[in-house]
């Protein structure tokens, strides 16, 4: 398997470790396999209650801040939702309510959105490619709080946990979580090895601390865009947001449930579609491990860092035709077929491809299915939208766009 290059990679290294982003040989390998179980659908299952509630609580949010106002007012959708993927995965990952007013919790989220940003900043500065010049940095030192703060509460839940399930046994513990969901944390001091062999303290946190990374800026990106490309085609909007009334009308509660992921064909393509568009992570990047021979004879030599453009790959005219234009109809069952499966990869491909892929697009469903039969989505025209690459492809300034609740369905 070809590892990931050391150069941007290492940046994150002081936050995450050696989880699966970063670590590499046999020990990506078991990790890998211990896991994946964490990610299988009768444990995602658990999960879809968490992106309602918190979908919710976003939604409540936003009637708020609507008030009185006869029509629809902006908003930035893209510190809203990057707030609603950070609590969904505090309660997942931790079992813990971010949005309670416990600032200690509030410190942790600072923390997080302070380290996206200096990781991301940190690309564009030369001389901060310098371990040692970077650790002298103003920029490095607040690197190097925020990191502390994140380890800090990250080793002090798996700690916490540690201590129970020792000081209890298994089957006493198993005993004092019954009827209650199990958390990422819970599962992973729960796996074990063929050998028998359980993940280490610092081995949970650091798969912890790359779930947080890797699943909140992702999916939160995925969502604006979708929101964005929404506003700019009604119709399709519209569309979704019939599929979603007939799935959902008659229930006693509104709420998307584990079955209903299954039941939006056309919600999904639009989301695929805004993926390929908007692909979160543009790019990514491998170091060849032995010469690889190309199709017309020319060779990469062993040691070098290729880039592969998932950008590019999907807005190939090649591949897509007018690839500018937002269409989901590229992703019906029809003219799906006979495409590479390489010709749309927002989670990578490959072995190490995004493990929890599923996780995001069960939680872009859930949040897409209410937020769309909730509200009308339309363009903010006073506000300009330009591409960011930073880490992950934002909208510059923030994503306006125009909401307003709809009076036919109930809140």
């Amino acid at each position: 398997i070809a590892p990931k290059d050391k150069l941007f990679y290492g940046f994150l290294k002081p936050w995450l470790g050696d989880g699966l982003l970063l670590s590499h040989g046999e020990k990506w390998v078991r990790h890998r396999r211990l896991l994946t179980p964490a990610f299988h659908f009768d444990v995602l299952k658990s999960y879809v209650g968490i992106f309602n509630s918190c979908t919710n609580i976003l939604h409540a949010k936003w009637r708020a801040a609507l008030g009185s106002a006869s029509g629809p007012i902006g908003r930035n959708v893209q510190e809203d939702l990057s707030l609603l993927t950070l609590d969904t995965l505090q309660k997942c990952i931790f079992s813990h309510d971010s949005t309670a007013r416990s600032e200690h919790r509030n410190e942790y989220i600072a923390s997080i959105l302070e380290l996206s940003t200096l990781v991301a900043r940190r690309q564009h500065r030369l001389l901060h490619y310098n371990s040692w010049l970077y650790r002298l940095s103003a920029d490095g030192r607040r690197f190097a709080r925020a990191c502390a703060t994140v380890h800090g509460f990250t080793n002090n839940v798996v700690q916490t946990r540690r201590r129970e399930l020792d000081g209890l046994g298994h089957k006493e513990w198993m005993e004092g979580r019954q009827g209650r969901r199990m958390d990422f944390i819970d599962l992973l001091l729960l796996t074990k090895d063929d050998d028998g062999n359980a993940l280490s303290d610092e081995d949970i946190a650091a798969e912890a601390d790359t779930f947080m990374f890797e699943g909140h800026d992702t999916t939160a990106s995925g969502l604006t865009w979708l929101l964005y490309n929404l506003a700019h085609h009604p119709h399709y909007q519209e569309r979704c947001r019939q599929e979603i009334h007939e799935l959902l009308t008659g229930r006693d509660v509104e709420e998307i449930e584990w079955e209903d992921l299954s039941l939006l064909p056309f919600t999904t393509m639009c989301i695929k579609e805004s993926l390929r568009l908007h692909p979160p992570v543009t790019a990514v990047s491998r170091r060849c491990t032995e010469d690889v021979a190309m199709r017309d004879g020319r060779v990469i030599p062993k040691g070098v860092i290729c880039l592969m453009s998932i950008y590019g790959t999907h807005h190939n005219p090649d591949i897509w035709p007018e690839p500018q234009v937002y269409d989901p109809m590229r992703f019906s069952q029809e003219n799906s077929q006979g495409r590479s499966p390489l010709a749309f990869i927002p989670f990578s491909a490959g072995p190490r491809n995004c493990i929890g892929q599923s996780f995001a697009m069960a939680e872009m469903k859930v949040v897409a299915a209410l937020t769309i039969a909730r509200f009308n989505i339309s363009p903010e025209p006073t506000r300009a939208v330009r591409r960011s690459t930073e880490l992950i492809l934002r909208a510059e300034g923030g994503m306006w766009v125009r909401l307003q609740p709809l009076s036919d369905w109930p809140s």
